[in-house]
């Protein structure tokens, strides 16, 4: 790359009526370097003062008398360096681009209340001054060299597929790479110079300037994911990165933006969850798919669907995905877990009372069975019923109607009955403490859901899915977490189901202050289990619980296979299903 074949700009600024920015362009411009030009500009709007004009003549400087470009008159932003000149710095309290390198060349200011031959002294050696200034940097290799590098810095970042945004204190933005043009869709000449809030519809960092934020904030770098409207009115998701920029003093003077376009990658990711998830519900089990089958599969009819789980594994959830993908989905859903409520409240609250009916029934009310009509009602812990409400719910699932309590008509009612347990309700009618007819109305289709110890290869995924939620919840950056924590929950029993795993993501939100998770953020039951974890004897293990589940998979559980695949000895692959609870 030659130098003389591209032009540099170089402004001279000064301050006051002295005109020295322009005795330093003319002598630059007598250096007669093609690939350099040079423009002198005032601070202030002061045309030349008649005494400088004359003395300016006898150094052979002709200065129109009605000369007077000033610094709002050109853009600063499209020069490569800038030098002001006097003997304070000119540029001082303007909003220069921070980007743009600055200079200042000390030279004497004339005091134009002195004798005329006094101020031709002073600027007689002003000019020799720059004259020398010039000499020593502009016919040197040095400054070549300067500007080689700073037209190829500016290459450079515009070769980068990442965008690159940078604004001033006030976000006025100064520099915007080729890649920002290409994302945002936005032309370099439209945003340069401009306000960053008055450029992007909704703000380019999405409605909350972090750069607005306080000093504290401002002091590192951090990430964020935001929504973008491009020129064209397109949506694209940006990876967002935002450093706060410092001067040689550690003042802020702006903000340098980096950005990716995520677009494709969370349309894929869309994608792919569409297939590991329903509703609200997240799992890629084999065992998780069958249900979420099952689920699509019930939703469009109104049987009665029984659910069995262990507490915490996610019932409700199953019921609300049920109705809320049925065409019932828009009419009410009501969930009454009846093993919380007394025996003699709970036929009052399923169906209601009159006024009268028993001490403390002041008004009417109406109960959960008609306040769920059209749509469905869900009874968890149906096991905890007495006989005497056995039989009044069996009723109702036979007529489908009811009196209140204490009333006297019938209230018909169209509606869907999902009910869950966490007992086996077969052995309690052996047992005879639940009623064989009831159980049948109930369980038309049944529905098991499968504890996490037992699907433990949607640990990773719930875990990723609850650092989402509980972070969109708290208005947080998502936690990270490393592969041993992943280990480590994956090796954990989870008596409390799904249940317990979301309350552990949670405790690590209050407990985790520097972004990643680790061992000592976690609850005092996986805690120790870490600690029992990690005193397993033998050499460590390289596989994770997940790789070897998969293993397991692919050789449908031949042991002696999975060893061979996982290129480990038997003795090996044991330690493994004891390690992880696989056995």
């Amino acid at each position: 790359m030659n130098i003389e074949d591209q032009e540099f700009l170089v402004l001279f600024l000064n301050n006051g009526s002295n005109s020295l920015q322009l005795m330093a362009e003319h002598l630059a411009q007598s250096l007669q370097l093609t690939s350099i030009k040079f423009i002198g500009v005032s601070v202030s709007a002061k045309p030349p003062n008649p005494v400088i004009r004359e003395i300016m003549l006898d150094f052979q400087i002709d200065i129109p008398p009605s000369y007077v470009l000033t610094i709002s008159d050109i853009d600063p932003f499209s020069f490569d360096l800038i030098i002001s000149l006097g003997e304070n710095a000119s540029h001082e309290g303007l909003l220069l681009p921070p980007m743009v390198p600055h200079t200042h060349w000390h030279v004497p200011d004339a005091d134009l209340s002195r004798q005329k031959d006094i101020v031709r002294a002073v600027l007689g050696n002003a000019q020799t001054l720059i004259q020398k200034k010039l000499d020593n940097n502009f016919q040197a290799d040095f400054l070549k060299l300067f500007f080689y590098v700073s037209k190829n810095h500016k290459l450079l970042l515009d070769n980068l597929q990442e965008g690159i945004m940078a604004h001033t204190k006030n976000r006025k933005i100064v520099f915007f790479n080729k890649a920002a043009e290409q994302i945002t869709g936005y032309k370099r000449d439209h945003v340069l110079g401009r306000d960053c809030h008055k450029v992007f519809p909704g703000r380019f960092c999405g409605g909350n300037c972090s750069f607005c934020l306080d000093e504290e904030v401002n002091k590192a770098n951090y990430n964020k994911k935001v929504q973008l409207t491009t020129q064209n009115n397109r949506k694209k998701m940006l990876k967002m990165s935002i450093l706060p920029m410092k001067d040689e003093k550690n003042s802020s003077i702006g903000a340098l933006i980096s950005f990716n376009d995520e677009t494709e990658l969370e349309t894929l990711k869309k994608r792919y969850n569409h297939h590991r998830s329903l509703d609200e519900m997240v799992g890629k089990d084999p065992k998780m798919l069958k249900v979420f089958e099952l689920i699509r599969e019930v939703a469009p009819v109104t049987a009665s669907v029984l659910i069995e789980g262990e507490s915490g594994a996610g019932k409700e959830l199953v019921a609300k995905a049920i109705h809320n993908i049925s065409p019932r989905a828009k009419k009410p859903f009501i969930a009454v877990n009846c093993g919380a409520i007394p025996e003699g409240l709970l036929e009052s609250e399923l169906f209601g009372h009159v006024k009268g009916a028993f001490s403390g029934a002041i008004r009417d009310k109406k109960g959960w069975f008609e306040l769920a009509n059209t749509g469905t009602i869900f009874l968890d812990e149906i096991g905890e019923l007495s006989p005497t409400m056995q039989v009044n719910l069996l009723r109702v699932l036979q007529e489908r109607s009811f009196e209140p309590v204490g009333g006297e008509t019938l209230i018909n009612v169209d509606i869907r009955v999902i009910s869950a347990t966490n007992q086996n309700l077969k052995q309690m009618i052996k047992k005879k403490t639940f009623r064989r007819d009831l159980f049948y109305r109930l369980c038309v289709i049944p529905i098991h859901l499968p504890p996490l110890k037992d699907r433990r290869i949607d640990i990773l995924t719930l875990v990723e899915h609850f650092i989402d939620v509980i972070a969109k919840e708290n208005q947080v950056e998502p936690l990270e977490y490393s592969n041993d924590i992943i280990e480590i929950l994956s090796s954990y029993a989870w008596p409390g189901n799904v249940r317990e795993l979301r309350n552990s993501i949670e405790y690590c939100y209050v407990k985790c202050h520097d972004g990643v998770i680790r061992s000592e953020h976690l609850p005092t039951d996986i805690m120790n289990h870490a600690k029992s974890f990690s005193r397993k004897p033998g050499p460590p293990l390289k596989y994770s619980k997940e790789k070897v589940i998969h293993a397991l998979s692919e050789t449908q559980g031949n042991r002696k296979e999975t060893a061979k695949l996982l290129n480990i000895g038997r003795a090996t692959l044991y330690r493994y299903l004891e390690t992880y609870d696989l056995n």
